[in-house]
């Protein structure tokens, strides 16, 4: 029976989430900055959409991507050179939430609402939400947008209305949490896309002992505003 969360109590073990539909853990409770902050602690993450509860997961395995594992293809350093793209870091979150809650090519409607928009603004606001932001010009033409906390960052969503433009914006967060001791990204669960650069799963139980140390860095919330134009070595 799905576990219902009650104001103020804590998430169940993610050990106890279900393994169909794998790794729902939990229902209900809020998406106020405390709540979420606490989630991504623990290794739970929001993921509902339309007129679902707040669903609560922590999946098994878990997808990861380990900033030294990025594989750059030949023709995506080509593209991220030859496109005129320039990255720009937290100029741009609402905007960038905005695109990553469009229209999908499938068709299907998005599960970014408004109200996981205002709760991902709020943390930005505090300065734990971040987005990394593809412009060409003075258009975005892509991005993505996540959650750090300590050394460990979270990868949310990402978009893209021009060639290779989400994955720019990936190289540039992979350089970024280089120079910031980062090790990996949360990638949640297994896509092409992440396979295709380098993400892999590993079993949740490793990917929690990684968390618990990095979660406790002593690292200051606030803004990462940079810009820098795209220069990416081929793998």
């Amino acid at each position: 029976m799905l576990k219902w969360l009650a104001a103020g109590e804590p998430f169940p073990p993610v050990e106890s989430a279900q393994k169909e539909p794998s790794g729902l853990l939990c229902a209900g409770g809020d998406l106020s900055a405390g709540r979420l902050l606490e989630a991504y602690r623990h290794g739970v993450f929001p993921w509902y959409s339309g007129d679902e509860p707040v669903l609560w997961w922590s999946p098994d395995p878990r997808m990861v991507l380990y900033c030294d594992e990025l594989r750059v293809t030949r023709s995506l350093a080509k593209n991220a050179r030859n496109k005129g793209y320039e990255v720009r870091v937290d100029t741009a979150f609402r905007r960038v939430l905005e695109g990553c809650a469009g229209p999908r090519a499938d068709g299907q409607g998005t599960w970014l609402g408004e109200d996981m928009r205002v709760a991902y603004a709020r943390l930005h606001r505090l300065g734990h939400a971040h987005s990394f932001e593809t412009w060409r010009g003075e258009e975005l033409v892509g991005g993505l947008y996540g959650v750090a906390l300590g050394r460990m960052f979270y990868g949310e969503s990402m978009f893209s209305r021009a060639t290779d433009a989400s994955k720019v914006a990936l190289l540039a967060l992979v350089e970024a949490l280089r120079a910031r001791g980062f090790p990996l990204i949360d990638c949640q669960v297994r896509t092409p896309l992440l396979a295709a650069l380098g993400g892999r799963e590993i079993p949740r139980r490793a990917f929690l002992r990684e968390l618990a140390t990095l979660v406790h860095y002593d690292e200051a919330p606030g803004k990462w505003t940079q810009a820098r134009s795209s220069d990416v070595p081929a793998e």
